[in-house]
């Protein structure tokens, strides 16, 4: 049971359907977690798993709905704390609400978030990512944990993890099957080329999960030979033998493009024509570099030719 003066609040964000409900409930009812302490489920949305407060009542559980987002404040949160005087808070957020609603929120005295976490449908992902993909990164982005539910065993995950760490690169990803099955998407996600192989070729569009991949894991890149096309980039801080070759890419929204690349050595890289596009092939070794403030991917450049302009110019994770 929590202590006096230390009010353990969890979040649950994701939109609409996505199976929030439906875990906090497992939840509550989890031997492992519930020990009757005196909670309140703060709920801004109601989906299409209902609470049987009664039920919750039996356990000590309280739920209350806030159905507009200013009523998330200070004196309603007030209210809320010395009416049922929790000593633990689940909130049900509404994933149409701006996250700076909650995390900005002025809490009664004790109240402590300690974690947050998103649930999404596997069988809506694309959809929204594709229709609301900033609201839903902007959810993302602050989560320990993030659940991808509803998954099949025909359903292949397709770098979605890698698209979660494209804005969270702490961030835990679990895939719930139908059949009951938990995975953590840990190292189990298939890349689009064979890292077995000893000369890699990213296609254009696959350079986002290289590039994820490759910084989270240097190791296994070291001593292959890769080929891709990038943009090459200098600065005044770069010495005569050194450049960037990247893509812009874009994690969140139009609002969050930003240039991404490998550092490479190549001699008179000083008067490699700036801002073009190269098709690089190159050896990786991991080295210690200040650019990357510590071991990373270096790439020393056997061949540099020419190359258009990529079809589509930014990439996406």
């Amino acid at each position: 049971m929590a202590a006096k003066n230390d009010v353990p609040a969890y979040l649950f964000t994701g939109f609409l359907e996505s199976g929030k409900s439906r875990f906090i409930k497992e939840t509550l009812n989890s031997e492992a977690f519930n020990d009757h302490a005196k909670t309140l489920v703060i709920a801004c949305e109601e989906g299409e798993e209902e609470y049987d407060e009664a039920e919750l009542k039996a356990i000590n559980v309280d739920v209350v709905y806030l159905d507009e987002e200013e009523d998330f404040c200070e004196e309603k949160l007030e209210e809320l704390n010395r009416q049922y005087q929790p000593e633990q808070v689940m909130i049900e957020y509404n994933g149409m609400w701006s996250m700076d609603t909650v995390l900005d929120a002025k809490v009664p005295e004790g109240w402590m978030l300690v974690q947050i976490v998103t649930t999404v449908n596997s069988k809506t992902f694309e959809t929204y990512l594709n229709n609301m993909r900033g609201l839903m990164m902007e959810h993302v982005k602050y989560s320990q944990l993030v659940i991808f539910n509803r998954c099949t065993e025909e359903f292949t995950r397709q770098g979605y993890a890698r698209t979660i760490r494209a804005v969270n690169r702490m961030a835990q990803v679990v895939y719930e099957y139908e059949n009951g099955d938990s995975r953590p998407a840990d190292g189990d996600e298939d890349l689009p080329y064979n890292i077995e192989d000893s000369h890699l070729v990213i296609e254009d569009e696959d350079f986002g999960i290289f590039y994820m991949d490759i910084m989270d894991n240097p190791k296994k890149y070291e001593g292959k030979t890769v080929t891709y096309k990038g943009m090459i980039y200098r600065d005044a801080k770069l010495k005569n033998d050194s450049f960037v070759l990247g893509r812009f890419a874009m994690t969140c929204c139009a609002d969050d493009i930003a240039f991404i690349g490998l550092l490479a050595k190549q001699k008179n890289a000083a008067e490699l024509p700036v801002k073009s596009y190269a098709m690089v092939t190159a050896d990786i070794r991991r080295e210690f570099s200040k650019e990357y403030q510590g071991k990373g991917p270096v790439l020393y450049v056997k061949d540099i030719k020419p190359a258009e302009e990529p079809e589509d110019r930014v990439v996406y994770f």
